[in-house]
Formats: C-alpha cells, structure tokens, sequence
C-alpha cells in the first residue's frame, strides 16, 4: 500500500512530509527509528481512525486514569462555577440553549474539529464564544491533551454595532414613560452611566449628602464608582426614597424583567438598537463629546481598563477648536508674563 506520508532528513533532523496536502513539518528528533514510530503510528491512524483513538486513550490512562470517561458536561460544570454568582447563573442557562446542548454527553476525547465546527456554524456569537471558553478551560486543565481547533480555525465573532442612546430619544422616553419610578430610574442611569442592576439597588446608604458623592459598587467587577453630585442629579435624588432602597420596586425585579420593560417601551416609540446598557454607551459618548477627562469616564464606568472606556466612547463625535485660539492663549499667556516680570524689575529699581 503506498504510504501517505514521506520521511526526510535535513541537517539530522527527520521531517514528515503529507502527500496529500504536502504539508511539511519537523518531528524534532535526529533518531531514526523513533522517527519511524512516529511515521507508523501517522499512517495507523490514518488508515483506522477508531483504532488510533483506542491506542490514544490507551497511551494516556495511565497519566489521567477520567482521560476516557470525561464529557463535555464535565467541563460546562467547572466552568459554571467559576465567577461571581451571577456570573456562574448566566452561565448555566447559556448551556442549556442550543446548539451549547448538543455537546453535553459527548466525550472530550472523542470530539473532533467537525463536530466543534457544526455546533459553531449553528449558533452565533455567544455560542462561539462559549464554546471558546469551554475549549479553552479543557486544554487548560489538561483534560484534552491537545486542542481540537487550531486558534485560525475559530470563526470570527462578528457583534452587532452598539450605540448609545440619543438626547432625542431619552426625552422621548421619558416623555412616554407614566410610570415614576421607571422614569426616575432612567434620569438617574442617563446621569451616572450606571449598569441597570447597580442603578436598581443603590440605597440611602449609597447618597453621601455631607460630602455630596453617590458612591456604589459594581455587582459585576467588584469595583467602586464615585461620583460628585451636581445639581441636576440633586434634584433628581431628592424625588426618591429618604431610607431603604432608591427604587423599592425595581430593586427587587430581575435583570430580563427590566429589560423586557424598557424594550417594550422602545418598540413603542419605534426605537432599535437600544437597550438599558446603551445608557452606559450614552454617558460615555456624552462625556467624550464634552471633553470631560478620560481618567475621569475611566472610574466612573467602573473600568481599570482605558480600553473599555474608549469602546464605550468610540460613537462620539467631538468638535475640535481651531489650533489658532490655543496659539493666540499662549501668545497672550507669555505677553503677560513679560508685562508682570516687566513691572517686578521696575519696582526693584
């Protein structure tokens, strides 16, 4: 039978040569006879795939004695109960969507590049990214000996564009809006960039009326955002609750019946693209536009990271001034301090 792949030497160093794809590549061993092993077991296992796995699993028992047994449900639980504990929620109700749940009951050892390639093609970014995430785990903990996809073979994740919410559009919103509560709620995230649940459980606590700050903490980085109270978000904390929760009824709702709330709310009103993290992408922009400090947006929206800031920041449009009046301030800054070293040296004469 003629055989697929080709054995060569260069500078005593064997190479593997594929017939067929005439892939080339270095077996990294100047010893011929493991060459030769390494050669066989290529065209063993080309030959018999489900031999070549049965001898895998054989080589490897010895090493992880689960090697053979482990699923991908194995995975998805150690992967669940990694995180915060919102984090490992939203985690386990993402495995249970499809396609996620074609690859429970199925071996790790087992799984081929197709398999992982038809559950991607079928699902979109967050099953790509999950599935990522899953695969990632695997090889980390040593329970897939070597990766299923190469990282060039992974499709490329293509997310919708995001957008904040326009002045237009929140006063709108507002406007529509009969409900108090929920149109104070969505004043106070157009004013401090809140996520929707910290914005939805600040308290009293929260207000610190002596040294006039908001200050809370992030539910999903654990991070603290402080900010100076202004006029306007003055009046608007003055129209809440003087103890307990800022938002009684909205505190105690979850995160997709908010959600569901608000977009009803735009479908109303006929706006798309929205959704209550777009205030988060609106006071951004707002801030950018502005010319407010980055460091500044940077702890506000809870960040370590200038690159999430200016992800958040990247649909503004910022209107530069004329190069000229900044050269005209410097022109007048130095005339006034010659008049003033002028006058300093008269009066020491």
């Amino acid at each position: 039978m003629k055989k697929r792949y080709w054995l060569w030497k260069r500078k005593g160093v064997f190479y593997l040569q594929d017939a067929e794809t005439r892939k080339k590549e270095s077996l990294h061993t100047t010893d011929r006879a493991e060459a030769e092993r390494i050669r066989n077991a290529r065209e063993e296992a080309v030959a018999r795939p489900v031999l070549s796995v049965a001898l895998a699993k054989a080589y490897l028992s010895p090493q992880d004695a689960e090697i053979s047994k482990r699923t991908w449900q194995d995975v998805i639980d150690r992967f669940c109960a990694l995180g915060k504990e919102q984090t490992q929620k939203h985690r386990r109700l993402v495995a249970d969507r499809k396609p996620q749940c074609f690859l429970k009951n199925r071996k790790l050892i087992e799984t081929t590049g197709d398999d992982l390639m038809k559950i991607l093609e079928a699902g979109g970014v967050m099953t790509n990214a999950y599935i990522r995430c899953l695969h990632n785990l695997a090889v980390g903990l040593g329970w897939l000996p070597w990766p299923i996809l190469a990282l060039k073979m992974w499709p490329k994740v293509e997310t919708k564009p995001k957008r904040g919410i326009t002045t237009e559009e929140h006063k709108r919103i507002l406007s529509a809006e009969h409900n108090r509560e929920r149109k104070l709620y969505y004043q106070l995230l157009w004013e401090i960039g809140a996520a929707q649940t910290d914005g939805a459980l600040l308290t009293n606590e929260n207000v610190n009326w002596k040294n006039r700050i908001l200050s809370y903490q992030r539910q999903k980085t654990g991070s603290w955002s402080h900010v100076k109270i202004g006029d306007r978000l003055e009046k608007l904390l003055r129209q809440l609750p003087k103890q307990g929760m800022l938002f009684p009824h909205l505190g105690k709702t979850n995160t997709n019946a908010r959600a569901a709330e608000f977009r009803r709310r735009c479908k109303i009103l006929n706006i798309e693209g929205v959704s209550l993290h777009s205030y988060r992408y609106a006071w951004a922009e707002r801030a950018k536009t502005a010319g407010y400090p980055e460091r500044y947006a940077q702890e506000a929206l809870g960040h370590g990271s200038k690159a999430w800031a200016r992800a958040y920041s990247k649909g503004a449009h910022v209107v530069l001034p004329p190069l000229e009046e900044y050269e005209n301030k410097i022109i007048q800054l130095h005339s006034r301090n010659g008049e003033r070293n002028g006058q300093k040296a008269g009066i020491g004469v």
